[in-house]
């Protein structure tokens, strides 16, 4: 005979022999769409600044389109520079006239491993804001589902600790 019960029998009959969740009364009862981070990937990597669309952040689109485009601008400016000593290097080369006489050999070739540098970095550039605009589109998207209320916050602090200030960084947690 024993008296001991762990707790109480709460499960409504009709519920007992399937699994029965109490619903949460405490949580966040926003709706969160996991799959918008990687949605919102993929459309800017489809069409840089989609992505951004996506989230509804409108602003950054110009921004994307800025640093892509600068990036493509320099790009062609420094291959065309590019290809016009390294055009009148090999007519030199094959006994023609070229339209940079005033400089030697060499220079030409300075100048057209300048302008490689270049048109190779202003390349580098464009894929950078290019993966940049697809992380900022995800990131985005995850911080968006958040969230952000005033049940937590920073503020900046000072102690006064040995008769010197100290500043800090205070949390604060509110439980309602």
């Amino acid at each position: 005979m024993s008296d001991l019960h762990a707790q109480t029998d709460t499960i409504p009959a009709k519920h007992r022999d399937s699994l029965y969740i109490k619903p949460d009364t405490l949580a966040n009862h926003n709706k969160i769409n996991i799959l918008a981070p990687a949605k919102a990937a993929f459309y800017s990597a489809i069409l840089p600044g989609l992505g951004q669309a996506y989230n509804r952040q409108y602003w950054k689109i110009p921004i994307v389109y800025g640093a892509i485009g600068a990036g493509a601008y320099f790009y062609v400016i420094n291959n065309n520079e590019y290809n016009r000593f390294r055009q009148a290097y090999f007519d030199r080369k094959n006994g023609l006239e070229d339209e940079f006489p005033q400089y030697t050999d060499e220079v030409l070739i300075d100048i057209q491993k300048f302008y490689r540098r270049q048109r190779d970095t202003a390349m580098l550039l464009t894929i950078l804001a290019y993966v940049l605009n697809v992380i900022d589109a995800n990131v985005s998207a995850h911080l968006k589902q958040w969230n952000v209320n005033d049940n937590l916050s920073f503020e900046p602090v000072q102690l006064p600790v040995m008769q010197k200030p100290v500043f800090g960084l205070q949390m604060t947690l509110k439980f309602n």
